[in-house]
């Protein structure tokens, strides 16, 4: 009797070895081995609870489902009160494990009022994975292979219009995360990634990119922020760069203002294909839970306050990386919340006629599994999904994968419109001319953008079968409207369209005169006008008050310094701040019109200090 007491107490000791070398193991990041001197540590004692807890956690937690299952088993099985004990964590496993039947069984059988919540939920998840099981969409998805992904984890795929260039996000040694692309080859397939350089990449974290339709502008997440009076950055903000050629230079990248960033988190954006709204993830106050997906407009050309996605989105729980697709009507996003495979997984909602969004549909199986799937994205033919997933190795080494898309989750197929707008005479190309898409039929505004800064072009997403009445303004230029046919047969494929604008000067009808009035030249960021500035306005506009059948530009521009889109807003800002300093005076918002040109026809070199200054002006121009 002494002889087997002593036995066991010397088994103990060993037992307590193991486990503390098991703690120490894990806290190294050092998982099989941990998991190694656990087993170890329940060989010695094998009715310890704790280490049969943590042993199942762990390999719950490296997505070992089976060994995790066989762990509670035991527990509940060889330990005091098991199978209350251990009950909830070994059927969670067995949902994971894809045992739905048995999982089903044990909570009919221990479900309590207690934790009826909890129970609830396990019930919901277990009878969807047996549904989604049994209704697997049969296409398995594959890896983008070794050019693209590696032992690092990939994420958040993302490509322009012409699927040339794949932009995803890397983390390099398990810390620092920077942007990648790739090159398409001629096979169908990808050249080796690349790290994107400096800029947009920097010693901070950049991640979660989005790149536009027409692969100008690059839109992504940038941590380790601070602002000076901590109010409008903080931890992770939106940040946006640009380029002129689609091979060229990005721009030293931009935030955005305070309106989207604050100091709480930001990110993981996705612009729709009309350029008019913004979707991106926060945690701020106002929310559902967790981290929410919310959507700022663009609009007067400012982005507005962001207001969010709503309920058929959002829940209590964390969703994230949102992707509107092109034919703006069906947002991807991955959820941890909603019953599913396990872990996060990838669901769509379609927008409803009242601009919300309906309930969420998961994307299913072998789309989701019990793995982690995250940061969808769908090709503009709607036919092909790339998603990031740890399936392939351990818990959070995500891999790039690519799957056909299954019809019933599919977005609607989209056609694209693109070409450049020209000078009707010189055939010289215009940038930042202001192009309206409407339905030539109702005549509603579709789509607002603008001719590329750096070539003239554009691009915009369409749904094939339709008539669109395109307007296009630019100062200097004669208004043009035409219309485009875009057929049926032009679904997943672009339509070439040219826009010849004429100049007012070779106009041999209509003769317009334009007087520059008064020019107010502004200092970087600066969006109000002095006293001083007022009263020059006032004093030069006064005798205009009473004259008759005139017409007020006021046009605003910027230096070249920051993204055009930015350039944009501010410029905005200026011409609406002059134009209503105006109506104070008398003049009628109907004899205004107020203009943000951004960068476009600057007036002196944007190389010196001094030229910027003459560039970022406002001018009032009086048409008679």
């Amino acid at each position: 009797m002494v002889l087997g007491t002593a036995g066991f107490a010397q088994s103990e000791k060993k037992a307590v070895k193991y486990a503390e070398e098991a703690l120490k193991l894990k806290s190294e990041r050092k998982y099989k081995e941990a998991c190694a001197a656990m087993e170890e540590a329940l060989t010695n004692d094998p009715v310890n609870g704790d280490n049969y807890s943590m042993l199942g956690e762990w390999y719950f937690e490296g997505h070992d489902f089976a060994k995790s299952v066989e762990t509670f088993r035991k527990a509940s099985a060889k330990c005091h009160n098991g199978k209350l004990r251990f009950m909830k964590p070994m059927v969670r496993s067995l949902i994971y494990n894809g045992n739905a039947d048995e999982a089903l069984m044990l909570i009919s059988n221990y479900a309590t009022l207690k934790d009826s919540a909890e129970w609830n939920f396990y019930f919901r998840q277990a009878t969807f994975v047996k549904k989604a099981l049994l209704h697997s969409w049969g296409t398995w998805p594959e890896s983008l292979g070794p050019r693209v992904n590696s032992e690092s984890p990939e994420l958040f795929p993302t490509m322009a219009a012409d699927a040339q260039q794949l932009f995803f996000t890397r983390r390099m040694n398990n810390q620092d995360e920077d942007l990648y692309y790739a090159w398409a080859d001629s096979c169908g397939g990808w050249l080796r990634a690349d790290n994107a350089g400096a800029p947009p990449n920097s010693a901070n974290q950049e991640s979660s990119q989005f790149i536009s339709a027409d692969g100008h502008y690059l839109f992504f997440t940038r941590c380790e922020n601070f602002s000076p009076n901590g109010s409008t950055m903080g931890g992770c903000d939106l940040f946006m760069a640009y380029r002129v050629k689609l091979d060229g230079e990005w721009t030293q990248p931009q935030p955005f203002g305070q309106t989207i960033n604050n100091p709480t988190f930001e990110g993981m954006p996705s612009l729709s294909p009309d350029n008019t709204e913004l979707f991106f993830v926060s945690d701020r106050k106002g929310g559902f839970g967790g981290y929410d997906i919310w959507v700022s407009r663009f609009e007067d050309g400012l982005w507005q306050l962001p207001v969010n996605a709503g309920p058929g989105v959002n829940t209590a729980g964390n969703e994230t990386a949102p992707f509107i697709a092109a034919d703006n009507k069906t947002l991807f996003f991955s959820s941890d919340y909603r019953p599913g495979l396990g872990g996060t997984d990838l669901f769509m909602s379609r927008r409803k006629g009242d601009g919300s969004w309906g309930e969420a549909e998961n994307m299913g199986h072998p789309i989701n599994t019990a793995y982690d799937e995250r940061s969808a994205f769908v090709s503009l033919d709607g036919k092909t999904l790339l998603f990031g997933s740890d399936r392939g190795g351990p818990a959070g080494n995500y891999d790039i994968y690519k799957v056909a898309i299954p019809a019933l989750v599919a977005p609607t197929p989209v056609s694209y419109l693109q070409g450049y707008v020209l000078d009707s005479i010189s055939r010289e190309r215009l940038n930042s001319a202001n192009i309206i898409i409407c339905n030539a039929t109702l005549g509603d505004t579709l789509y607002t953008l603008r001719s590329n800064r750096g070539d003239g072009s554009y691009v915009i997403t369409l749904q094939p079968g339709k008539t669109y009445a395109v307007h296009t303004s630019r100062m200097g230029y004669t208004e043009l409207s035409d219309t485009v046919e875009l057929g049926k047969e032009y679904a997943n494929m672009p339509l070439t369209h040219n826009i010849a604008m004429l100049a007012r000067d070779y106009d041999p009808v209509q003769h317009i005169h334009d007087s520059l009035a008064i020019a107010v030249h502004f200092d970087k960021n600066v969006t109000e006008l002095t006293d001083e500035e007022k009263q020059a306005l006032h004093a030069t506009m006064e005798p205009w008050l009473d004259e008759k059948g005139i017409v007020l530009y006021i046009n605003a521009y910027t230096d070249n310094t920051g993204t055009p889109m930015i350039n944009e807003s501010l410029s905005a800002k200026r011409a609406n701040m002059v134009a209503k300093e105006l109506q104070t005076m008398g003049f009628i918002p109907e004899m205004m019109t107020a203009r943000g040109w951004g960068e476009a026809n600057p007036i002196a070199s944007n190389d010196t200090e001094e030229g910027q200054l003459k560039n970022r002006r406002v001018e009032v121009i009086i048409n008679r």
